[in-house]
């Protein structure tokens, strides 16, 4: 089915990490213990935030919803991923394929976003903390919050039309192990590129260029301010409170540049799927440490949640 040919499909074919029989039950154990992991320790997240009084302010709104965006972002991708280890099966229909997509593209833009808008509040906290509670109030977080989901959905349909457009491939078989919108348009012969290249550099302005320069911003402005306090113990406080939510900046977006914008001639498939497993599970999975183990509010929630005393 490679080469030349052009073909309608009705099914994909996901590349596995492993052909080697003996590693399957290794690789099933260790992408569960990972998933459970994620979903715990995230829930754990969303748990604390919402059973404390004291935590109900407007960073841990964001944070909550951030730890549910990535409960949704891995399981989209990661459910099927141990059923096929499980089953020794790597097919994917193409609707399943088009959802699968959807629900990516979806809730990593929601994780892109979010990280944008947290990077604002400790902006307006730090440099203009007279006016935060006018600023960020909670009719306009909320407010802010479905703005990102409707830009999310928008995103992820603007995707799914594209390849809708689609009605031949030359090939079936999907270099990742989830339905990777840049692998699936790769398959494309019969699609316009000029089309496709507008399209991606549009989505890489919107969702790459425009949360990156806002984060960058808003860091700058943060650091300009911190560097004018007097007292020490007031800049670590102050750093100390952005650095958890700077490490998720920069894991987030460090893979997910290293995947789609890394050297073209050192690219193997192999690589590409390290690379994809690290943006699309293993961020997930240390995001709640991240902000739990530098976060003595949210440790000390957690230590007196009535879930260890069962």
């Amino acid at each position: 089915m490679e080469g030349n040919n052009v073909m309608n499909v009705s099914e994909f074919y996901l590349m596995c990490f492993s052909e080697d029989s003996d590693m399957q039950p290794i690789l099933f154990g260790l992408i569960l213990s990972i998933y459970l992991v994620t979903v715990f320790g995230n829930l754990l997240i969303i748990l604390a935030v919402t059973s404390e009084s004291h935590l109900h302010t407007l960073m841990y709104f964001f944070l909550s919803n951030l730890s549910l965006a990535d409960i949704c972002f891995i399981s989209s991708t990661v459910p099927k991923l141990i059923v096929d280890i499980l089953t020794h099966r790597r097919d994917i229909s193409y609707r399943s394929c088009l959802t699968q997509m959807s629900l990516f593209l979806l809730f990593g833009c929601m994780d892109d976003m979010l990280l944008t808008v947290m990077a604002y509040d400790h902006f307006v906290a730090i440099c203009h903390p007279l006016n935060y509670t006018v600023i960020m109030n909670p009719h306009s977080c909320v407010l802010l919050l479905l703005l990102l989901v409707i830009f999310s959905l928008l995103d992820s349909q603007a995707n799914n039309l594209i390849f809708l457009q689609i009605t031949c491939f030359k090939d079936v078989g999907i270099s990742s192990f989830f339905c990777d919108p840049s692998q699936i348009f790769d398959l494309s012969p019969c699609s316009d590129t000029l089309i496709k290249s507008l399209v991606t550099y549009m989505l890489v302005i919107l969702f790459g260029f425009f949360p990156m320069s806002g984060i960058i911003f808003s860091y700058y402005k943060i650091v300009s301010v911190l560097l004018k306090i007097p007292s020490s113990g007031g800049r670590y406080k102050a750093f100390s409170t952005c650095g958890s939510h700077l490490s998720g900046v920069c894991l987030f977006f460090g893979t997910s540049i290293g995947t789609y914008f890394g050297s073209s001639a050192s690219y193997t498939p192999s690589k590409g799927m390290v690379a994809s497993l690290m943006y699309t599970v293993i961020t997930p999975m240390l995001n709640p440490f991240i902000y739990s183990l530098r976060n003595r509010d949210i440790l000390n929630t957690l230590k007196r949640l009535p879930l260890w005393k069962i």
